[in-house]
This record gives C-alpha cells, sequence and structure tokens, in this order.
C-alpha cells in the first residue's frame, strides 16, 4: 500500500490550528473577505440556487470562479456576467451540461488555461429532482436522473483529479442530500441517485488519501430553490408519459405529480424565505469547509436548521467503516478519512 496521505500528516501537524481543535460537533469560523484570494473554484449548476448563490459568494472572498451552466446563451449567464462586472468579481461563465463527456472535457480545459493549472476546488452541485413512485418512472426519467446527478459528478471528477493527483493537492465537494443516507417513498429515483453519489464519494475519499485529495459530501436538507419548481415540470412529464398500468396503482403519489405549485415555489434561490431555512447556508458551509486546514476537513457535513435524520447513520456508519477497513491494507486511508 502507499505510504501514509500528505492529507494525513498535514492533519497531524495542524492539530493545534484553531480549525483542528474544534470541540466535536462545532464548526470551523466563516472565513472573511480575501480568505480565497489565490483559489480558483469550478462550480456546476449555477444558473440557480446553492450553485448561483455560491459562485458570487466564493468570488466575494477573493476566488476565481468558473461557473458552468448548460444551455448558453441563457438571462442566467448575462445576469452573473453582469454583477461579476459590476462587482469586479473574478467570475467566468463556462458552458457544460454534465451529461455531456466532450462538455465536461471542453469546460475543465478551459478552466485551467485560464487559470493557468488545475483547479482548487471542484462543487459537482448540478443535480434534477423527479419525484413520484418508482415504478411510474420510466427509462428518459430514470436515466436523466443518473445521467446528471451520479454519472455528471463522476465525469467532473475524473477531468481534474489528473492534475490534482500531479500537484497533490485538491478538494471535490458532492453535493448530496439527507436523501442520500434516508429513503422517502415517493422520491422516485432520486434518493437511489443520492445514496450512489455517497458511495461513490466516500469510496474516492479512500483512494485519494495517498494522493492529498479530499472529498466532502453536503447533506442539504430541504430549502427553498428554483430546485422546486423544475421537479414540478420533471414530474409532470413523467406522469404525463406514463401508462394506466403503471400509474393506477398509486393514485395519491400520482395526483402530487401533478399538483399546482404552492405559491412560494417559484420564489428565486436569491431571497431568502420568510421563515424558511436561508439557501445561503449551503455555500457558507461550503467556503467554512474550504477554508479548514488540509487534513481536517470532515467526510460529512449536514446542512439545515432543522431535523438533521442522516446524522445518527452518518455516525454508525463511521465506526462500521472502520471496523471494517482499521485492520487491513486500507486501515490508515479508513481513519484518514473518518477519524
Amino acid at each position: 500500500m502507499p505510504d501514509l496521505s500528505r492529507r494525513h500528516l498535514l492533519a497531524a501537524s495542524s492539530a493545534a490550528a484553531a480549525a483542528t481543535a474544534l470541540p466535536a460537533g462545532a464548526q470551523a469560523p466563516a472565513p472573511g473577505p480575501g480568505a480565497f484570494k489565490g483559489k480558483s473554484f469550478l462550480i456546476t449548476g449555477t444558473s440557480s440556487g446553492f450553485g448561483r448563490l455560491g459562485a458570487l459568494h466564493y468570488a466575494r472572498l477573493g476566488a476565481r470562479v468558473f461557473a458552468t451552466m448548460r444551455g448558453l446563451p441563457r438571462p442566467e449567464a448575462d445576469e452573473l456576467r453582469k454583477i461579476a462586472k459590476d462587482e469586479k468579481l473574478d467570475i467566468h461563465v463556462v458552458e457544460l451540461d454534465v451529461r455531456s463527456d466532450e462538455q465536461v472535457a471542453a469546460a475543465v480545459a478551459e478552466a485551467e488555461r485560464i487559470n493557468g493549472g488545475m483547479v482548487d476546488v471542484l462543487i459537482n452541485n448540478a443535480g434534477v429532482v423527479i419525484g413520484g413512485p418508482v415504478e411510474v418512472h420510466d427509462m428518459e426519467a430514470t436515466k436523466l436522473a443518473f445521467d446528471t446527478n451520479v454519472f455528471g459528478p463522476h465525469r467532473l471528477a475524473r477531468a481534474v483529479l489528473p492534475p490534482m493527483r500531479a500537484r497533490k493537492s485538491g478538494l471535490i465537494v458532492n453535493v448530496s442530500s439527507q436523501q442520500g443516507r434516508v429513503v422517502m417513498p415517493a422520491s422516485g429515483l432520486y434518493t437511489s441517485t443520492k445514496f450512489a453519489l455517497e458511495a461513490l464519494s466516500e469510496q474516492m475519499a479512500y483512494e485519494l488519501v495517498p494522493h492529498g485529495i479530499e472529498v466532502v459530501i453536503i447533506e442539504p436538507g430541504g430549502f427553498g430553490t428554483k430546485v422546486g419548481v423544475n421537479r414540478a415540470r420533471y414530474m409532470a412529464e413523467v406522469a404525463g408519459r406514463a401508462a394506466d398500468k403503471h400509474t393506477s396503482g398509486y393514485p395519491e403519489m400520482v395526483a402530487r405529480m401533478t399538483a399546482p405549485l404552492p405559491a412560494d415555489a417559484a420564489t428565486s434561490a436569491d431571497k431568502t424565505l420568510p421563515g424558511k431555512p436561508d439557501p445561503m447556508d449551503v455555500p457558507r458551509a461550503i467556503a467554512e469547509i474550504v477554508a479548514m486546514p488540509a487534513g481536517s476537513r470532515p467526510l460529512r457535513r449536514p446542512v439545515h436548521p432543522g431535523n438533521k435524520p442522516q446524522l445518527a447513520i452518518n455516525r454508525v456508519s463511521a465506526e462500521s467503516q472502520l471496523a471494517l477497513l482499521g485492520g487491513g491494507p486500507y486501515a490508515d486511508w479508513a481513519r484518514a478519512v473518518l477519524d
């Protein structure tokens, strides 16, 4: 097996640092202005929601941001460019559909060209949510969900990893969900994709230990973003395509797939919904994690002001993984990621 990782050594050597000396359950301090000067971020899905908020947040902290979105030109890209120009932010809008091998390769190459080398942080944020009974989901919906939520992050990771490994540094942040650890009926294939993303991320975290690269999983709860509008559209399309032999067993769930949106569902993710969780909590949490010393970052970070049902599962999972791997050839990798 390879020698102990740079990550493990850094974690040991920075034990006295504030971020590594935090009590269990405590959070790292929020990074201040200029904290990310000299760092580069590549973010998927920045047309709305956590991606757009994050692109602006990290750039305002001094980062160079490659804000990617599909279907350019589009108004969201123009708006982001205008804000960047007005505030003198280092944001570059790049076309990228995470389902396309060619666009992934081209976008990463363009980011590396502008940056003069590898990007420091990859944030796999793009995703789709399609609710409803599993039986009602046809292969078109199933392929869309997995291609976006699982294969997309895999494509991006494969694109950025060779130069990260060459420099023995880098961070990959994969945006999962509470539903990557707990199962909710009527969530269609969404839960399955997030379970897959969690497993993919954890496996990569172990395998990248010898290369000094960290993988962090963000687990948001429910937030008021544009994902609700897109979810309603996808569900209505799936229900409209489905044959009666598949829908007849689930009348109530199918009715919800085509129900009118609630009044606040179309509210922009760029504004805090009154009385609801603040979508900025997710970019803030990611910024705190990026600012932590290499080797000290957690594998998983739940983000929600309310109930976090995955906490107990995460704890038992870490204990089980350490018990499984702790006496074998991957023991150092497991301890570097989970201790």
